[in-house]
């Protein structure tokens, strides 16, 4: 398994930086604890999230019948969306609702929901975890896979940590422009997907 792409095409779906605008409004009033604390409990839902999904993402598609291919196609399309909000610098539906948003504002939970789950972690990012684990051959791709979410929580942590520097020095333009650049390595990501769950749905395709 290819550690780079693998890494590289969870980053751009779970996509620190574009959470960064939604973060400073949802702890506006917190103390430098709770930020530490809502931070901490963000990063680890990620760790959890990856983690989960590569090691009982089959199993759990298996019991509803789903195949791997259909869950391609799907979460392909699904990601596509996704990358045509990003190009727009938007969050997009799919991730989260105004009643989880307004649900933040009242409970000490956000670093679970919406923040962990689903603005980061969401759809897009569970279905392409699921995928990459039904590729693994072994032990070691798991690890990889695990690892990567490993990797990826500890740069939104660092990205959470800084995010009013962030936001002084990048401003608003500057996050949506790294979005938008996102947004186009997450469309090829989801292209990809698409056409290997149809080649595997139809064989006839990959003559």
């Amino acid at each position: 398994m290819d550690a780079l792409k693998t890494f590289i095409a969870l980053l751009a779906l779970i996509n620190p930086l574009g959470v960064l605008p939604m973060f400073i409004s949802l702890t506006q009033g917190y103390s430098l604890k709770e930020k530490r604390r809502t931070i901490r409990i963000t990063a680890f839902t990620v760790i959890s999230v990856v983690t989960v999904c590569a090691l009982l993402g089959e199993q759990i598609i298996a019991f509803f019948g789903i195949s791997t291919a259909s869950l391609q196609v799907a979460g392909g399309l699904l990601i596509l969306l996704m990358a045509l909000n990003m190009l727009n610098a938007k969050m997009g539906g799919a991730r989260t609702t105004d009643e989880e948003l307004d649900e933040a504002e009242h409970k000490n939970t956000l670093g679970v929901v919406p923040l962990g789950i689903p603005l980061l972690t969401g759809p897009g990012a569970i279905s392409t975890v699921i995928v990459y684990a039904d590729k693994a051959k072994g032990a070691m791709d798991y690890a990889v896979i695990i690892g990567c979410g490993v990797g990826i929580a500890a740069l939104v942590w660092i990205t959470l940590q800084l995010a009013d520097p962030i936001n002084r020095i990048m401003g608003r333009s500057g996050i949506n422009i790294a979005t938008r650049i996102m947004g186009l390595l997450v469309a090829a990501v989801a292209v990809e997907f698409i056409v290997e769950g149809l080649k595997t749905m139809l064989p006839a395709l990959a003559r």
